[in-house]
């Protein structure tokens, strides 16, 4: 077993079901009662979703590479730490223009998907 990629998937996991939780309370249900026009808001809507079918997917791939570590599982575990690093990046960068005080602590996000990246990277 890889215990850096178990780590990863396990952390991943987490992050799922606090985005599925709180997601769906903070960006979620305000959105949905925004008076936003329907098609960007729905559009919103299906890709907050996608989002949630990602972060479950990947809990599930990194479990089951972290137990199984079948051909190919350092390939998907390095391309899996890309993808979250490049996702912690995006909520840096946007974070950062926020105004005020602590932008960074204001969009937290990054710091639930970095440690996923950094575990999966170390587990390739």
């Amino acid at each position: 077993m890889n215990g850096y990629l178990l780590a990863a998937g396990l952390t991943a996991a987490v992050v799922s079901a606090i985005h599925i939780i709180a997601g769906h309370v903070d960006p979620v249900r305000p959105l949905l009662a925004s008076s936003m026009a329907d098609v960007p808001k729905r559009t919103m809507h299906a890709v907050w979703h996608m989002v949630s079918v990602d972060l479950v997917a990947t809990a599930a791939t990194l479990l089951a590479l972290a137990w199984w570590q079948p051909a190919g599982t350092e390939l998907v575990a390095m391309l899996t730490a890309a993808r979250f690093a490049a996702y912690t990046v995006v909520f840096l960068v946007i974070a950062s223009r926020l105004p005020g005080r602590a932008p960074l602590l204001r969009l937290p996000q990054w710091l639930l998907l970095a440690p996923v990246a950094i575990l999966a990277g170390l587990g390739g």
